[in-house]
């Protein structure tokens, strides 16, 4: 009897699992047609910034006073660089215009208390991104610019081969910055001596240095770079091989207006896209014709209205790869091989490259 029973109760579970009762089965999908995608309708909250930007006519862009390479006024009082570069191209994409920035040079200390007080749209000036930072200022970083890291500048003819020789050194270092807080770290860690010289900006770090003010200067590789290629004698100073941190630096918005951060952070893949998909300004028109490949009609805004999404016209990363360029145009002529400062790619080197880096951007799609 009890055999009976539970086989009577396999059968029914069985039917059951085999559609019978009240849900019947979904209808198959027709051979060749694919299943609707489930889609999410959602309106983004138009950026407040974005529209303060429109109705002024200008991007308020803060940026380094003096960095060789990253943020300087040339001859002509034309601001020219990497952060500069970047700000141009945020330009590109919610104006249609390049030039249409103001730039305000903002000290290490005053940088952050002025993107809070909205007196910049945006801070773009060899920031590097950290927990604190990001966390802690109500403040986002949009993206990673330039991946970079702590190292030392030092007369070559200590002949140093290693930061770890630097025990009792007078280091400069610039206030208001993290390197004050890797240095410590590193030679406490290591159980080193050494007198911090703390001065106010590169500039000065700079000054000093080359007037033995003081043995080494610490700051990010890509700034000793920068600072070294204005010295009088740049072959007589060498970076050490030591990178004591990890900087990824980029620019910062205000973390109260995500669509703003959106805009930003897609204007900065735009240009890495750009390069993986082989666009330059110079071809990129042309592309905008002939292309047939999918991703790159999205991205020059041919197929699909992707701008929308961000509140931009159709064409908005088109404008940044047209006026400003893909990401190994910027990079080349303001710090790489067309510029004083003759930077390798390194670690900036897309993923895909023969020597890969780690520059990577979300598809577009």
């Amino acid at each position: 009897m009890i055999r009976r029973l539970a086989a009577a109760a396999f059968l029914i579970l069985g039917l059951a699992g085999c559609g019978g009762g009240s849900n019947p089965p979904p209808a198959p999908t027709p051979a060749g047609k694919a299943p609707a995608p489930i889609s999410t309708r959602y309106k983004a909250t138009p950026s407040k910034v974005l529209n303060a930007v429109r109705k002024r006519g200008y991007l308020a862009c803060g940026v380094n006073p003096g960095l060789p390479g990253f943020a300087y006024p040339d001859v002509r009082g034309v601001w020219r660089g990497f952060d500069v570069d970047f700000c141009r191209a945020v330009a590109a994409a919610v104006l249609g215009d390049a030039n249409k920035v103001r730039f305000t040079p903002i000290s290490a200390l005053d940088r952050f208390s002025a993107l809070q007080k909205g007196q910049i749209d945006l801070l773009s000036r060899n920031t590097s991104w950290s927990f604190s930072r990001d966390a802690g200022l109500g403040l986002d970083f949009a993206a990673i610019t330039y991946f970079d890291g702590q190292g030392f500048l030092a007369p070559k003819a200590l002949g140093l081969t290693s930061a770890q020789e630097l025990s009792g050194a007078r280091i400069c270092v610039q206030a208001g910055t993290v390197t004050v807080d890797n240095l410590a770290d590193f030679f406490r860690a290591r159980g080193l001596t050494y007198k911090p010289v703390v001065v106010a900006s590169e500039a000065e770090a700079r000054r000093l240095y080359e007037n033995d003010g003081c043995d080494v200067f610490t700051a990010d590789i890509s700034a000793l770079a920068g600072s070294r290629s204005v010295l009088n004698n740049p072959g007589a100073h060498v970076i050490l091989p030591d990178v004591i941190s990890k900087e990824p630096l980029g620019p910062v918005v205000r973390q109260n207006d995500p669509v703003w951060a959106d805009i930003v952070r897609w204007t900065v893949y735009a240009t890495v896209l750009g390069e993986e998909l082989g666009l330059t300004s110079k071809t990129v028109a042309q592309a905008r014709e002939t292309a047939s490949d999918p991703q790159t009609r999205r991205l020059l805004g041919v197929e699909g209205d992707y701008g929308a999404m961000l509140g931009l016209p159709r064409d908005w990363a088109y404008q940044v790869i047209r006026q400003v360029g893909a990401y190994h145009e910027i990079f080349d002529r303001d710090v790489g091989a067309r510029s004083p400062l003759k930077l390798d790619r390194g670690l900036n080197a897309l993923w895909s490259a023969p020597k890969p880096g780690l520059l990577y951007a979300p598809p577009m799609r």
